[in-house]
């Protein structure tokens, strides 16, 4: 049991009050027991905690204070945080389970990602002083400003990235935030909100909504948001975009992925598999960024399904808790029903089953699947097209690189990608020519001081680096005769 100090509790305009939506039920998904219970939101908090955001930003210091003094409260923030870091770890094994291999420190060093942003403020060119070649004016300050009231809604599957990625640039930019965990995995909001609390945040400036999905449209809907900053599945994300459209408000999307990794000829097949079995098994396969697909030349297409065959056979699946997992369980039974139904239909398609696709042995509870691989694919199958979130990838023979890009840019996504080749240059090259948010040569980067997001379906603008901040902002230009105090052309 992850210690929290008020469970049955929602943090709203600086308190913990009771909640309205009676409790959620949290799921060890490795052993299937019930380990937690903690209060849910209902439509009274919905409207108290996006009453409390909207009076912090319009009378509230927040906004209002300059950058460096929020970069202040940040850096409080992220040490509290920091300190409840071991909480947060095991938090994401019970709730999700992840191996501890992956969750040990984790938490206090994504916690780090406020530092960041902290600084990033101080530095930032929140106003721009530039000549105006208009007819009455002789200065132009262009100006950032914070958007105003945003909701966080973060997944599943990586609770506290997910919702720090939305938090610091939020409030380095001067908003403020109602957050929206995934039912399945509030936990990590729980110990933020105390985070906040310790820190002396302002009232109102972080409020905490742990619900089911229907709370998520009601936030969505409310007109006093101005922005929703979301991550999760592309279906979810055109709901929300259409309804954010319907009133013009501001929108940043993280949505699914059907990653390719290109190899190319000079990248051998005794390299290929221990290079890639991590990056399809890592999280049980629910990474947006894992390589769901591999693309390979088709003259060698067999020795390199040989050589990923064996190398996912050897990854040790097994309890998240010990030591020696490599790879847990899914997190929920529906998220493993979807992948076993995902496997039946890859063998009707006519894709080579060349290793996994069913329970491990020796597990008869949790919610468990063999690391799958299909060989021989066919990138018009669903499982080359749609998003498994599983252990599962399809490996797709190909004939010369520009059939090689073409397979990897017929996707309706757009997310991530790799390239796989000792010449920098080709994967350069190849990179350039695929369209997709992020390509990593040789492996998979994910660096939240450098931009992330997708192409198409896979989402819309950008978290991380500046640009991340730039998405909390909203862009005012100001005509004067002359440059004010403070500020020089």
């Amino acid at each position: 049991m992850v210690s929290m100090q008020h469970p049955h509790e929602l943090f709203i305009g600086g308190e913990w009050r009771a909640a309205s939506g009676g409790l959620l039920t949290l799921v060890n998904p490795a052993t299937e027991e019930v380990f937690a219970e903690v209060a849910a939101a209902g439509p009274v908090d919905v409207e108290a905690a996006v009453a409390a955001a909207r009076e912090a930003f319009d009378e509230g210091p927040w906004p209002r204070l300059s950058p460096a003094e929020r970069a202040g409260y940040m850096r409080k923030l992220s040490a509290a945080i920091a300190a409840r870091g071991e909480a947060m770890d095991s938090a994401w094994t019970a709730q999700v389970g992840a191996p501890v291999w992956m969750t040990r420190g984790s938490s206090a060093a994504t916690a780090g990602l406020l530092d960041y942003y902290a600084g990033l403020a101080e530095s930032y060119a929140f106003e721009d002083v530039r000549p105006s070649q208009g007819m009455q004016s002789e200065i132009a300050v262009v100006v950032r400003e914070p958007v105003g009231v945003v909701a966080a809604i973060a997944p599943w599957n990586g609770p506290l990235g997910t919702m720090l990625s939305k938090l610091a640039p939020a409030l380095a930019a001067g908003c403020t935030i109602v957050m929206k965990p995934a039912p399945e995995t509030p936990i990590e909001t729980f110990l933020i909100a105390e985070s906040a609390e310790e820190a002396g945040l302002p009232p109102g400036v972080i409020n905490l909504l742990p619900a089911d999905r229907d709370v998520s449209d009601l936030l969505v809907r409310d007109p006093r948001i101005d922005k929703v900053a979301f991550t999760g599945s592309t279906a979810a994300g055109e709901h929300i975009a259409q309804i954010c459209g319907s009133r013009m408000a501001r929108y940043t999307m993280e949505l699914g992925g059907k990653s390719a990794a290109i190899i190319l000829d000079d990248f051998s097949p005794e390299e290929m598999g221990p290079a890639l079995a991590p990056l399809v098994t890592l999280l049980c396969g629910q990474v947006c960024i894992n390589y769901s697909r591999i693309l390979v030349p088709r003259a060698k297409h067999d020795d390199y399904v040989e050589s990923l065959s064996a190398a996912m056979q050897a990854i040790t699946v097994g309890d998240p808790t010990d030591e020696g997992t490599v790879m847990g369980p899914l997190a929920m039974a529906r998220q493993r029903d979807k992948v076993c139904e995902y496997i039946d239909i890859g063998r009707a398609e006519g894709a080579k089953l060349a290793t996994g696709g069913k329970r491990p042995a020796g597990f008869d509870r949790g919610h468990f699947v063999e690391p799958t691989v299909f060989a021989a694919a066919d990138n018009s199958m669903r499982i080359a097209q749609e998003e498994i979130f599983g252990p599962v990838t399809a490996v797709i023979p190909y004939d010369g690189e520009d059939e090689a890009a073409a397979i990897a840019n017929d996707s309706d996504y757009g997310l991530s990608g790799g390239v796989y080749t000792h010449d920098t240059d080709r994967a350069y090259a190849m990179a350039r020519r695929i369209r997709t948010g992020n390509v990593t040569q040789n492996g998979r980067e994910f660096d939240l001081t450098n931009p992330f997001g997708g192409f198409k379906k896979s989402g819309v603008g950008r978290e991380g680096g500046p640009e991340g901040l730039e998405a909390y902002t909203e862009i005012k230009t100001v005509f004067l005769p002359r440059a004010p105090t403070g500020l020089s052309s």
